[in-house]
């Protein structure tokens, strides 16, 4: 209806999807890294859960596009609703092997001799199941028997389930106990935040062909985000609907009030009753009135101040947005990347009590920082995900920023928390003190920290592996409070479990490794070291 009026050539917010349309936001980015990593593992069980709406399908087909036919065998079953015979004839048929539907064992038995032929000729073979949710518990067994299927050193089937978070209920169940304990790799996909959410909407208006004409104003978009609450089949919603509501108006500039009568339009509101119209108006006519009464007491210039306070509230986030950018520009552009990263390099050192990158040394942030990091007996951890993620790891880091005007990167460290609040340095236009939308408006997700091995830990563990680093590794474990074994020096079933359950409660990836992110929470865990914190604590 409305595509001649933009210029589109295609709708842009069509809820069914298409590969051409695929946008992949920091979560969703981190999302598929977690998938790939367990495939390319072998990791057996990968989970990836989230809400209705907030875009697994999307990561799972691009995930299987990813794949090619001379190295992977891949199927997809969605929305599984079947019996467990019925899945392994779908699975089968999926992977086009033929079998007799009515023998039900001999689909198992046709299965197996093609793991073991794709295996000899060096494929590995993906199973995708969305909305794994809606299966049975007698499904979900038979899935797990599949899962059996193996060599002496591999698994022969890598199985991705996909599922809304009940799914996550549905695993804790005593019955699933055997699928739950064989799930290393999990993922929980958030929904985008407001610079992904504003992204994605240019994106999917860019692939349909926009002309300069349509523009979504600031009030618009952040009247889409809070309704959609980051939820991708929410935005291509309300989308759709605000740019009806800009056609039926004959404008190409959706405000945030064309906005709303489009959200509003879509949620139903508009067909409400004579009655419930008069409900509302009564009150309505009543404060209209009292407000009426209280500009005759006060005055005309205290109700226009009140007025005009109102309209302070509404756009003062908007407001400081700009200025914070500006801010940004002008005091982070004084400086060159390689200059800004050397800076911010010298503030984590300082946590260590480790001298300075002087600026007479040449600084490479690309190749430069592991040098200089393990030249002050310091490791670098260069980091890739969202700001949840790397509070949690509760180490002093610097964050990598894209700043509207500047060409390259500036870097600014993170030194604490305060009240919900982020402490950073330098400080932007005297504010030491950032809200978490505003990092997040202008980080790149990616960054770097520093971190200490006191132990001596690193690249000496791996399972059956034994001596002295094992017992100290299992030390700390009991410090963590996972771990109430004798220290025996051997990395052990009990000992791997104990990695496994910090790894859990901490919220990364269990697989038992103990690598550079497992060891720098470790550590922190352990007050006798005296980590660095973000946190007071």
């Amino acid at each position: 209806m409305y595509l001649d009026f933009y210029g589109f050539r295609e709708k842009p917010f069509n809820l069914t999807p298409d590969p051409r349309f695929v946008f992949l936001s920091k979560n969703h980015r981190e999302a598929f890294a977690h998938l790939l990593y367990g495939i390319n593992h072998r990791a057996g069980f990968i989970l990836l859960t989230g809400e209705v709406g907030s875009g697994k399908t999307t990561v799972l087909r691009a995930l299987l596009n990813q794949f090619d036919a001379d190295h992977y065998r891949t199927a997809l079953i969605f929305n599984p609703c079947l019996s467990a015979s019925m899945l392994l004839q779908n699975i089968n048929r999926e992977f086009g092997i033929p079998t007799n539907p009515s023998d039900g064992s001999n689909l198992l038995d046709a299965f197996n001799p093609f793991l073991l032929q794709q295996n000899i000729e060096g494929r590995t073979v993906v199973l995708v199941i969305d909305e794994a949710q809606n299966l049975e518990v007698q499904v979900l067994e038979q899935i797990r028997l599949i899962s059996n299927l193996e060599t002496d050193r591999d698994k022969l089937i890598q199985i991705v389930l996909a599922g809304q978070p009940e799914f996550l209920q549905i695993l804790k169940r005593k019955e699933m106990q055997q699928l739950n304990q064989r799930i290393t790799v999990r993922y929980h996909l958030q929904p985008m935040d407001f610079e992904d959410t504003v992204a994605y909407i240019q994106h999917r208006l860019d692939t349909a062909g926009r002309s300069d004409g349509v523009v979504f104003s600031k009030g618009a978009l952040n009247r889409i985000y809070r309704y959609s609450r980051g939820l991708p089949r929410l935005i291509n919603a309300a989308c759709d609907r605000a740019l009806l509501a800009g056609y039926s108006r004959d404008t190409t500039r959706i405000t945030s009030r064309i906005a709303a009568t489009g959200i509003k339009d879509m949620k139903g509101d508009t067909t409400s009753s004579p009655l419930k119209r008069r409900i509302v108006f009564i009150p309505a006519l009543i404060m209209l009135m009292v407000l009426f009464a209280v500009s005759i007491y006060y005055k005309r210039q205290v109700f226009m101040d009140l007025f005009n306070a109102f309209r302070h509230i509404e756009n003062t986030e908007e407001v400081t947005g700009e200025e914070l950018s500006h801010a940004m520009a002008a005091e982070l552009g004084k400086v060159s990347e390689s200059e800004s990263a050397r800076r911010a390099f010298n503030t984590l050192a300082g946590f260590w009590n480790a001298p300075p990158v002087s600026e007479s040394d040449k600084f490479d942030r690309q190749n430069g920082m592991e040098r200089e990091a393990l030249a002050r007996g310091l490791y670098l951890y260069r980091f890739s995900g969202n700001l949840g993620t790397l509070l949690r790891i509760d180490y002093p880091s610097v964050l990598e920023l894209n700043i509207p005007g500047i060409q390259g990167k500036r870097f600014v460290s993170l030194t604490g928390l305060q009240n919900r609040q982020i402490l950073i340095d330098p400080p932007i236009s005297e504010r030491r003190v950032l809200s978490f939308s505003e990092v997040e408006k202008h980080w790149s997700g990616q960054g770097f920290l520093l971190w200490k091995d006191p132990l001596n830990l690193l690249k000496r563990i791996s399972p059956r592996s034994k001596g002295d680093p094992i017992k100290r590794l299992q030390d700390l474990l009991r410090e963590a409070g996972v771990y109430n074994r004798p220290l025996t020096g051997v990395y052990d079933s009990d000992t791997l479990s104990a990695v496994k359950a910090f790894q859990s409660a901490n919220g990364i990836e269990q697989d038992g490794i103990v690598g550079a992110q497992t060891l720098m929470l470790l550590y922190r865990s352990v007050d006798r070291l005296n980590m660095p914190r973000l946190t007071g604590g």
